[in-house]
């Protein structure tokens, strides 16, 4: 079985690097993916959903070193079974978890918009977007 899912979001948090005891890197950030349409009374409606999004190997090294809060990015990724939580207010909640395969940098670093652009790193090499299918396991 196999499930995909494309995001374009922006980043609600810096990304946290940090290292499995193999040494392995993982890099986690929040990305927030607004929804906006217009109700039938014609009134403009947005809603806005938070995925928790984790990249692996060189792909996470990459994310840490060139993502910062606001950047605007697509995400393809795995979406992982959610997690209920109780949160502070006693309101049961839902985490939803993506493990990303490929993150496409959009935008300017500063969160603005603009043309789309590839991972600093494939662009000085003239290639695509840095993905986990280009990382030995």
């Amino acid at each position: 079985m196999y499930q995909q899912i494309t995001m374009v979001g922006n980043l609600g948090n810096d990304p946290e690097m940090r290292y499995t005891p193999n040494g392995v890197p993982v890099t986690s950030f929040s990305l927030a993916v607004n929804k906006r349409w217009v109700g039938q009374d014609g009134q403009s409606q947005e809603k806005t959903l938070w995925f928790r999004v984790t990249a692996w190997r060189k792909l996470a090294e990459t994310a840490s070193q060139y993502l910062t809060k606001g950047r605007q990015v697509l995400v393809v990724g795995e979406l992982e079974e959610p997690r209920t939580f109780v949160d502070r207010n006693n309101a049961t909640r839902v985490s939803l978890d993506v493990t990303a395969t490929e993150i496409r940098f959009l935008g300017r670093p500063d969160g603005g918009h603009g043309d789309a652009s590839m991972a600093p790193s494939a662009a000085a090499e003239g290639g695509p977007a840095m993905s986990d299918e280009d990382i030995p396991f």
